[in-house]
């Protein structure tokens, strides 16, 4: 179990693809080539591809054990007029060494202060699982602190803050953690039975969850934006009712969109999902 602001020991990584440690986010260059893009970037986020005259900016923030890469697709997809923002917590990717943080909200400023300093436009915010619950606290924050608020904040496979996840799921075995990633559909399990890839795998998944067990939002904390939230229908690990309470949680309307799907139903079909979310974003026909 990870306590405090102790930091994971992880190991080396080998060089195996997986989709939650991807690399850099490949561009369509003119000559039709893929290519590496260079990321206008702060320790904690990143720009694949600026966008200075879109009319708003979409913070992203991946799941628990997860990094940006889970967005990949989303540069390509989103329209000229919204700039893609991408979180990436500490203990992954280059910021393997980074200090622990000692709870969500101790995250979440962190990313907040970030954004303060590359926010030049109206913004909103996606969160997938556990990103939703540190994207109401970074929105939550920059309200509070008087800075800009987000214009929308979406939801995506987590309930309502206070309905807390599985309180356990960081303190059991290895085989029973990586059932649980079986079933949510997030990592290969061909990966899951190497050894090498589990000693660098559970360690975050493992630091995430115990944040997410620990966690439990302020009383007053609303968000003043609307709500959307997105969720799988076959997702079991989260409901339609704990989802509706999200209502609970902003002084704006709730709207609720189901996608046939898993808790990874985003990758499935991202596409829609993005119509979805652009519909919802006010920006000019």
């Amino acid at each position: 179990m990870i306590s405090g602001n102790t930091v994971p020991a992880f190991p080396v990584a080998p060089m195996i693809p997986i989709r939650i440690w991807s690399s850099p986010f490949p561009c369509r260059s003119t000559n039709g080539r893929e290519e590496f893009c260079s990321m206008a970037e702060t320790r904690s986020l990143r720009r694949p591809r600026p966008r200075p005259e879109a009319e708003i900016q979409l913070l992203c923030l991946p799941h628990a054990g997860g990094s940006h890469s889970l967005y990949a697709t989303w540069a390509e997809l989103l329209p000229p007029e919204v700039e893609l923002i991408l979180a990436c917590y500490p203990g992954r990717l280059d910021r393997i060494g980074d200090p622990w943080p000692t709870g969500i909200p101790e995250l979440a400023e962190g990313i907040a202060a970030e954004l303060d300093g590359m926010l030049d436009r109206p913004w909103a915010a996606f969160g997938h699982s556990m990103g939703a619950v540190v994207g109401y606290e970074v929105g939550l924050h920059m309200q509070t602190a008087g800075k800009s608020s987000p214009s929308r904040f979406f939801a995506s496979a987590r309930e309502a803050p206070d309905r807390p996840p599985v309180r356990d799921l960081h303190l059991r075995t290895d085989d029973e953690l990586c059932a649980e990633l079986i079933e949510l559909g997030g990592t290969a399990p061909e990966l899951l039975r190497m050894p090498e890839m589990r000693e660098f795998i559970l360690p975050v998944v493992r630091g995430d969850y115990r944040l997410l067990a620990e966690y439990g939002p302020r009383a007053d904390g609303r968000l003043a934006c609307p709500v959307t939230a997105f969720i799988g229908t076959t997702d079991h690990g989260v409901s339609l009712k704990g989802v509706e309470c999200w209502s609970d949680w902003t002084t704006g309307s709730l709207d609720v969109v189901q996608f046939p799907g898993g808790h990874f139903y985003l990758s499935e079909n991202p596409a829609r999902l993005i119509r979805d979310v652009i519909d919802r974003l006010p920006i000019r026909e």
